[in-house]
């Protein structure tokens, strides 16, 4: 009896084909996890969530050569009538990255000192507090997110790991792709055949080692197997009885009486596709085994193979593996903030990079020589030509992109005040299919306002109370956004207070303790929520701005607050109460206020805004807001109304 012939007659495009296999297989199964450690992960994908352990840096330091000096000794120098400092006295000479002396909280170079003597030194200019200093914390604050899931370890990320104390990484298994090839005709190239006549030495599978180095995959094959059904069985199921994820069948997926591939696949699972809309690579086959792997018959013409590889097998690596493929490109961008440099220098910036409607815009990330996040947050880089003393805001720029274009274009823009609950919803957003990195800036809720009014934000995180009308953002929207059309949505109520070290030492139990001599405050920067709260309580305690010490020093985000408090760099500050759990500070309760996001109308119906709506309306995502500790959620989720206030309407 004639063999039966495998004929296919519906064939399916690249995308759909890609698709079925996407709904049939879970990466997650397919995918184990491992803890490797942390110097050895660059090139893998985080499993879960990353915080860190330390700060960094864990003291405050010298950025300059210099002398360490307290910035108010020498406010009254100038040109005409310099300020003299004395050794060991006023000044103490410091390297950079040496520690600073406790009682100096300033830094001047060696180039703005003239020596007068031995033991004294002349300054002609004020130095300004923290000038020429590295603060604690100012990089990385122990406990924040470092790296959320399904991230991509880069160098840079390497580093800001080990500096945040994380030793050891949970990444996703590498996908390990196994190759069967078959045929009576094939001969092995390992043994250096001579061919005959109807015979060819097997190198596809070669192509493919070569192409999964590439992807960083793992890989390994099977020695040429007969056209034999049972043979080419057993040979199957000991590859779906490995650690291969991805089991791949040279030859025998086309229609011929000695094609079994497709007969093996339904054997072993069940067949998705047989036949692409694609020529070469028309007969690729694509099956899911009993056991979640996947199985791929590969056309056995070369060409035809590679094809199947780059536009089947290579999609499913980066898919599984959670990364991206394509490589680097350029786009043009808006600039959000005015950008200086110095003449004569070509400077290279890194920027946070996102489509907000229908252009990129390109978000300046921190400067600094020592900001390792800089590089692991970056999704662009600027060069600024070295005959310009800047650029300007609103300029158009070119980018060049730090990461495929593809996950740029999923990149969520958001600008305004800082929240724990932003780290949260970054990491649950890089959770969902495809994943979407959240790109966000703390500038506080008035900086959030005028990027959504500008048209630089998807959203802006917000929380202005009015005093006058006892509610919450809509009176600064209608006061400083008066023609913005929008969408107000709660993302939780949370809890302001005073953030104290463990014990409450020094017994600050109201603001009226922050007049005290001997209190230290830390506040936050002009222009954020917490600030303007602060300010509205201060007044109702008749409580002078000049009578709290400190009230000057700014942090631009809560945690910032919590660990100068934990340092002992202040004695409190002003902030929320999961800042304060997530570092074992102590709290004391000032108000609770409802903490939003300022949505522009034209991007509500954007997929990424709607699978945050989606998020905040999840009973599992409200959960996991309660468990930071400091946040009602009865609220989270719900369109806001001028005059709601704290109550659900």
């Amino acid at each position: 009896m004639d063999e039966q012939r495998n004929i296919y007659l519906k064939t399916t495009t690249i995308e759909q084909a890609l698709e079925q296999l996407y709904q049939a297989v879970s990466p997650e199964e397919l995918l184990g996890r491992e803890v490797i450690p942390t110097h050895e992960a660059a090139g893998r994908v985080t499993a879960e969530p990353v915080r860190a352990r330390y700060s960094s840096p864990t003291f405050h330091s010298a950025a300059m050569d210099g002398v360490a000096v307290r910035a108010e000794s020498t406010f009254g120098a100038r040109e005409d009538s310099p300020v003299m400092l004395r050794k060991n006295r006023d000044f103490v000479e410091i390297n950079t990255g040496n520690i600073l002396p406790p009682d100096m909280d300033s830094v001047i170079m060696v180039e703005k000192i003239n020596q007068e003597d031995e033991n004294t030194i002349s300054v002609e200019e004020p130095a300004y507090p923290w000038q020429h200093v590295r603060r604690i914390g100012e990089d990385i604050v122990a406990t924040e997110l470092l790296l959320p899931q399904n991230h991509l370890l880069s160098a840079y990320d390497i580093g800001a790991l080990l500096s945040g104390g994380i030793w050891e990484v949970m990444v996703r298994e590498k996908v390990l792709i196994h190759f069967i090839p078959t045929g009576d005709e094939v001969l092995d190239f390992i043994s250096r055949p001579e061919p005959r006549p109807g015979q060819v030495i097997e190198s596809n599978s070669q192509v493919l080692t070569s192409m999964a180095r590439s992807w960083d995959c793992g890989y390994s094959r099977t020695a040429p197997v007969p056209d034999d059904h049972l043979i080419l069985g057993r040979e199957v199921q000991k590859a779906l009885d490995s650690n291969a994820h991805i089991v791949v069948i040279g030859a025998g997926s086309s229609a011929g009486t000695k094609d079994y591939t497709r007969k093996i696949i339904q054997d072993k699972g069940i067949v998705l596709v047989h036949g692409l809309k694609a020529m070469p690579g028309k007969p690729t086959l694509l099956g899911v085994a009993d056991n979640n792997k996947i199985l791929v018959g590969a056309p056995g013409y070369p060409v035809s193979s590679v094809v199947c590889f780059e536009q089947i097998i290579r999609p499913l690596v980066f898919w599984l593996s959670g990364r991206h493929p394509g490589e680097p490109q350029t786009v043009k961008a808006i600039l959000t903030r005015k950008v200086p440099s110095k003449l004569g220098m070509e400077e290279f910036l890194r920027v946070s990079l996102g489509r907000v409607g229908d252009r990129f815009v390109a978000t300046p990330l921190p400067r600094g020589a020592g900001m390792m996040t800089s590089l692991t947050r970056a999704q662009g880089l600027v060069r600024i030509p070295a005959d310009l003393e800047g650029v300007r805001e609103d300029r158009e720029i070119g980018v060049q992109l730090l990461r495929g274009k593809e996950e740029i274009l999923q990149v969520l823009v958001c600008v305004g005040s800082h929240d724990n609950t932003l780290d949260l919803l970054a990491n649950e957003l890089m959770g969902v299919s495809p994943p979407i990195r959240m790109a966000s800036t703390h500038v506080g809720s008035m900086g959030g306002i005028t990027a959504a009014s500008r048209g630089f934000t998807h959203m802006a995180g917000m929380h202005l109370f009015d005093p006058a009308r006892e509610d919450y953002n809509f009176p600064f929207l209608e006061r400083y956004a008066p023609d913005l059309e929008y969408r107000l949505i709660n993302l939780a109520v949370r809890h302001q207070g005073i953030i104290v070290p463990p014990g409450n030492p020094k017994k600050i139990h109201s603001l009226t303790d922050l007049t005290r001599e001997e209190v230290q405050f830390v506040n936050r920067q002009k222009g954020a929520g917490t600030r303007i709260l602060l300010d509205y309580h201060l007044e109702r305690s008749s409580i002078s701005p000049d009578q709290v010490r400190g009230y000057s020093k700014e942090e631009y985000t809560h945690m910032g607050v919590a660990v100068n408090v934990l340092s002992g760099t202040a004695d409190c500050g002003l902030g929320i109460q999961a800042a304060a759990a997530a570092l074992d500070l102590d709290f004391v309760p000032l108000a609770r206020e409802r903490y939003d996001l300022l949505i522009p109308a034209v991007f509500v119906n954007d997929p990424k805004v709607q699978k945050v709506l989606r998020l905040l309306g999840s009973k599992d995502f409200k959960t996991r807001i309660e468990g930071l500790g400091g946040y009602e959620t009865h609220l989270t989720g719900l369109e806001m109304q001028p005059g709601q206030g704290l109550t659900r309407m």
